[in-house]
């Protein structure tokens, strides 16, 4: 019996988990190539895995709810697809065909895969869903072996996942808050001191030093309303959480006089909406003049692993988008230094659409190698954006508001009511330093100053 793991796919180079939401085959039956089989959720896009072999569903690794790494096993997968591959026992009488294997081979195969899984986690003592009343994810179970809670202990911390279980981030709140909390018995017999009341402290766990987690202590007040973070908006809190951790932010402002771009677009939008079929707004010409100045500048398109600076071939420009439910998500259009104005303007309208509904697919929110986000969308005139890991780099462009500006003529300064707009930009100082960051932006405000007034599209 030919058996073969289905894994958890890659979603895109910032994303290292994901979060089974609901089996859509059961054990034992039988799936095709390419045949969804379970749908999964991340910080970005809701997906669903495909069958990657035609065959019977020989076992779920994990339940809906849990949390598995990009790359780990979630299905087995019996190829060969005869008979189903979930025996009642191993005792029980094989059916005779020469070409089925038994049971037991069935279920050696599997043992196999759990115990890769099981090696490639830290060795402590003994967790199991048996003792307790409850299920737990194994994701949930290592961070208890690892931090020392025991099977006990566990069974008296709050769930907010379906049906009262433990995710990820209960474990881990508990584990933070237990630095807070009162010490064993042993500590207790010390003759006891006045207490100090406990406000705003950072909580590290032993076994993770580098990272710090800030607990506060909040107050409620009459009428006040606990509203609990959905799973995306959690992902996206711990998502710009690790961003401020990972690089030092440096943000560079410009002004930019984009009074000629402004006129153009007046005059070329009604007849391009005819021809067309679509708007023309600034989000694509935006684009065009970031991927003309990332050319400019290539050491802004670059990444960081450890001591190394990656270059990036390709300028895939992401632009943050905000959906209806009030999340956000950065669909990227790849090799936007390859678009033309009219390409870009189509990429722009498709993707932020589908963004807007979460009809986005995994490879759509992926390979980015710098972000646009346009706060002027909401009234803001500039902003200071957080770096979208592993990115470097991140521009936030700001309305366009009519002001009174000093322009330079052959007769003489003069006062002129002109369309301007500030451009933000943050970056990584670890390796972009002023002066790459500062010219960038300064460039990136020079193609929108510069605009062609007669130009076609």
């Amino acid at each position: 019996m030919a058996e073969k793991p289905i894994v958890m796919p890659k979603m895109g180079e910032s994303i290292a988990e994901a979060t089974i939401i609901r089996w859509l085959k059961n054990e034992g039956e039988r799936v095709e190539k390419d045949e969804p089989i379970v749908e999964i959720a991340t910080d970005k896009v809701d997906s669903e895995i495909p069958s990657t072999e035609a065959g019977i569903l020989v076992k779920q690794l994990y339940k809906d709810g849990d949390v598995v790494k990009v790359g780990e096993p979630v299905a087995m997968i019996n190829t060969e697809g005869g008979a189903s591959a979930v025996a009642p026992a191993p005792t029980a009488t094989p059916v005779a065909a020469p070409l089925v294997e038994t049971p037991v081979a069935v279920e050696t195969a599997v043992a196999a895969i759990e115990n890769q899984i099981q090696a490639a986690q830290p060795v402590a003592e003994p967790l199991s869903n048996a003792d307790g009343s409850r299920f737990y994810s194994p994701l949930v179970l290592n961070i208890a072996r690892t931090e020392g809670v025991s099977m006990v202990e566990l069974e008296t911390v709050p769930g907010t996942g379906k049906e009262g279980r433990v995710t990820k981030l209960d474990i881990l709140a508990y584990v933070a808050n237990r630095g807070t909390a009162a010490q064993p018995a042993a500590v207790a017999a010390a003759p006891a001191a006045p207490a100090a009341p406990v406000t705003s402290a950072p909580v590290v766990s032993q076994n993770t030093p580098a990272k710090v987690e800030v607990k506060t202590s909040v107050s409620l007040n009459p009428g006040d309303e606990v509203i609990e973070m959905d799973r995306v908006r959690k992902l996206i809190a711990d998502h710009m959480v690790m961003s401020k951790h990972t690089s030092p932010h440096v943000t560079s402002f410009v002004e930019a006089d984009v009074t000629n771009l402004v006129n153009w677009r007046n005059r070329v939008k009604d007849s391009f909406k005819k021809r067309e079929g679509e708007n023309i707004t600034f989000t694509p010409i935006f684009i065009e003049a970031v991927a003309k100045a990332i050319k400019d500048f290539p050491m802004i398109n670059v990444s960081v692993d450890g001591s190394s600076i990656i270059k990036r071939k390709n300028i895939n420009v992401g632009m943050a988008v905000a959906q209806q439910n009030g999340n956000l998500i950065v669909p990227v259009i790849k090799n936007a230094d390859t678009m033309n104005l009219l390409g870009l303007t189509r990429a722009v309208n498709e993707l932020a659409n589908r963004a807007r509904i979460g009809k986005l697919t995994p490879d759509e929110i992926q390979g980015g190698t710098y972000t646009l986000t346009n706060v002027g969308s909401f009234g803001n005139v500039l902003g200071t954006p957080v770096i979208n890991q592993p990115q470097v780099a991140i521009m936030a462009v700001g309305a366009i508001r009519k002001k009174p500006a000093v322009l330079e003529t052959e007769y003489g300064d003069v006062i002129a009511i002109r369309h301007m707009m500030y451009l933000s930009h943050s970056y990584d100082h670890r390796v972009v330093d002023g002066a790459l960051g500062g010219m960038f932006v300064r460039r990136v405000a020079d193609y929108l100053e510069q605009w062609d007034v007669n130009r076609e599209i």
